[in-house]
């Protein structure tokens, strides 16, 4: 069994909508990233990479390529999960945090979640999603941004 964390921060930037978790979610606000700034799908990305050893999204998807501008981060997640698999990894289960004053997460939560499993071939309940704020506290709570934490559970189906 391996564990892993990962981390995720944007800042806002004009716009009318974010992605979180796969869903776009209609807001006052984008997001200022190279890919679609999915932070959730980008922490769980490092979560996965990280307990298998694989270095970080950025070493496997670097925003100097081009080829990733404005990609969707579910592309990116599925490619993770098909690295695990050929690593010989599977996914036991993934628990992350949405940081952010605004938009709320819950009402988007289980579409969240079936993304995240579908992109990854889980069943959806080895994956929980929720969302708080930071009591309007530094930059998250000042509305500057977004930030998504990650944890996740590897197991090993042979000798690494």
């Amino acid at each position: 069994m391996r564990i892993g964390h990962g981390y995720d921060v944007h800042r806002f930037e004009s716009g009318d909508h974010v992605f979180l978790g796969g869903v776009k979610i209609p807001f006052t606000k984008g997001l200022l990233a190279h890919s679609d700034g999915d932070v959730l799908l980008h922490a769980i990305c490092d979560a996965l990479l990280g307990a298998a050893g694989l270095g970080d999204i950025g070493r496997l998807f670097p925003d100097t390529e081009s080829n990733f501008k404005g990609v969707s981060s579910r592309v990116l997640l599925k490619e993770v999960g098909a690295l695990l698999e050929k690593k010989g990894f599977r996914v036991v289960n993934i628990d992350a945090t949405v940081l952010a004053e605004a938009p709320k997460v819950t009402p988007y939560a289980d579409q969240m979640c079936g993304n995240i499993a579908s992109d990854l071939n889980i069943v959806s309940t080895a994956v929980n999603v929720k969302g708080t704020t930071t009591e309007k506290m530094g930059f998250l709570g000042r509305g500057d941004g977004i930030a998504s934490e990650a944890v996740c559970l590897l197991e090993s189906n042979g000798p690494q």
